[in-house]
């Protein structure tokens, strides 16, 4: 897979837009804004990166925001594809297993991705370093938000840092602000947006080790379902390995990492008693917790990450959250930045991450629960619960499915109730990363064609009236069509033709040729619509110069 990418090296607005926190969540965003021409402070209160591991999963969904930003190629290189997800009981037997393709999927991508966080980072941190639209400030500790609540069209607003060397505090300006400094977030404190807890906290004990032979493992994740001691065990890259291991009240990390009990601790996958070629990378104490954000947005203030949302790691969603965050906010700012949308737009951020990521911290809370029931007066109740679950095609389809929920609200134009939507076309969820071709040139992928930009999206030879909509608002027109079909192209549109339409969900747009379809640059389909009628655009665009066809085939 080819990666198209070029940075601008000229701004596309005066405007400015302040990130705090230069991890994942505050790289991604950054970069997302600066390829749109938008310059970006980024403030980052750590002197140098995190060298630790702690993220490990990412999905074939979020591994497509990579993409977005050029790095895919390079992430998959480092990182590993996994067979899914196996329940065990206390026994270490398979109670079930739910299978990851480790083919290319819909979205272009393995569905399990297993990295380590350091190199992710690297790999962001270095494209941040080149942009030449990105500032990069480290060693500054943000401890003041000035002129957040006025309007949008008032004075930029003013974050003020310290920096941690003890010279004097300086003031950054930015249209708006985006938080992404972590759990402990500051911007989120100094805001005034609260954390409600969503019913789950839990110890646990974090091992991540190297070891000096491969070890004799299934080379997906395994989750121990023992209310003795709940676990969960995966390889993550080479001879890279992670334990994690439930903490009863009172037990004390000490007492578990000595060599002797740590040992006993990792036998089941070691096949022995000591730590004889093992070398502890690191051993933490974690406290998972399950809480969301009141809100994602106050005034110009955006939060993102963990600053957002913490999620127990069950189902692997943690440091993926915090990027669809990214990818979902940054199109938006920069529309309104650069005059392409109204600065009502940005209302949809909160509408419509808040409730995509309680409803995964409430799957992963719901998953966790019935995996690692301690000893209580539940756990009997929860392993009844959970071997009846697995027998449950409804729990077994939650528990495999690769896929997020759709958006249900937001920047979306919703069919009605009744109205059947065409397969995999749904209002709210994402469009199939197709491999296609343009222009008989050599094959990409649907991404690489849409760009950045919005799209419409339709497999009929576009009429007057679908190329006027897309020229007012600046929309790139695409025509997708069966392998092989070299119709002429016309003015004001592109030809794709799709390789493989069933495997990446654009069977249904090809099968019904009065269909169009506005897909946004963060990949969702915004609004479908059926000849004679055109799509209704469900946020308010302003007309711009149309791009140039030409440009934006491959």
């Amino acid at each position: 897979m080819t990666e198209h990418f070029t940075a601008p090296v000229t701004p596309a607005t005066t405007e400015r837009v302040v990130v705090v926190g230069a991890g994942p969540a505050g790289c991604t965003s950054a970069l997302f804004l600066a390829d749109r021409g938008v310059p970006v402070t980024l403030l980052e209160r750590y002197v140098a990166p995190h060298p630790l591991p702690r993220a490990v999963h990412l999905d074939d969904e979020v591994t497509r925001i990579l993409h977005g930003l050029g790095l895919s190629e390079q992430f998959l290189a480092r990182s590993r594809p996994a067979s899914g997800l196996r329940l065990l009981d206390g026994r270490h037997q398979v109670m079930a297993e739910f299978r990851r393709e480790q083919t290319i999927g819909r979205h272009g991508f393995p569905q399990a991705n297993m990295f380590d966080q350091p190199e992710l980072e690297e790999l962001l941190l270095s494209r941040v370093e080149q942009h030449p639209l990105i500032d990069l400030r480290r060693g500054l500790d943000v401890v003041g938000i000035e002129g957040f609540d006025d309007p949008f069209t008032a004075e930029p607003v003013r974050v003020v840092a310290r920096p941690v060397d003890g010279r004097a505090e300086q003031t950054f300006t930015g249209r708006v602000v985006l938080g992404a400094d972590g759990a402990n977030s500051t911007v989120r404190d100094l805001v005034g947006v609260t954390m409600q807890d969503l019913g789950f906290t839990e110890r646990w004990l974090v091992v991540d080790v190297r070891a000096d032979r491969d070890l004799n493992t299934w080379d997906g994740v395994e989750q121990v379902c023992d209310p003795a001691r709940a676990a969960t065990f995966m390889q993550v890259i080479g001879n890279r390995y992670r334990w994690e291991f439930q903490l009863q009240d009172g037990e004390d990390e000490a007492d578990l990492i000595a060599p002797g009990a740590l040992g006993q601790l990792l036998q089941p996958w070691t096949g022995r008693s000591d730590l004889d070629g093992l070398e502890i990378v690191r051993s933490a104490t974690y406290t998972f917790r399950a809480r969301i954000a009141s809100s994602f947005r106050v005034g110009r203030v955006f939060l993102l990450g963990d600053a957002a949302h913490l999620t127990p790691p069950f189902i692997g969603q943690g440091l993926g959250a915090g990027l669809r965050d990214a990818n979902n906010l940054a199109w938006k700012v920069a529309d309104v930045l650069t005059g392409r949308a109204d600065p009502s737009l940005l209302d949809s951020y909160d509408a419509e991450r808040r409730p995509h990521a309680t409803a995964l911290v409430k799957r992963a809370v719901t998953i966790g629960w019935a995996m690692t029931g301690g000893q209580d007066w539940a756990a009997a109740f929860r392993r009844v619960f959970l071997a009846a679950a697995c027998r449950s095609t409804k729990f077994r389809a939650a528990v495999a499915s690769p896929s997020t929920p759709p958006l249900k609200t937001g920047a979306l134009q919703q069919t009605g109730r009744f109205t059947r939507q065409p397969r995999g076309l749904r209002v709210g969820g994402l469009i199939g990363n197709a491999l296609v071709t343009t222009d008989g040139s050599g094959s990409a992928r649907l991404d690489d064609v849409l760009g950045q930009r919005t799209a419409v999206l339709t497999a009929r030879r576009p009429e007057p009236g679908l190329v006027d909509l897309s020229r007012r608002n600046g929309f790139l027109l695409v025509r997708v069509v069966p392998a092989g079909r070299r119709d002429t192209v016309g003015d004001g549109w592109v030809q794709a033709e799709v390789a493989d339409p069933e495997a990446s969900g654009l069977a249904g747009l090809l099968a019904d040729p009065a269909l169009a379809v506005v897909v946004r640059p963060d990949r969702v389909v915004a609004a479908v619509a059926r000849r004679p009628h055109l799509p209704a655009l469900p946020w308010s665009a302003r007309t711009v110069p149309a791009p140039t066809p030409s440009q934006n085939a491959l």
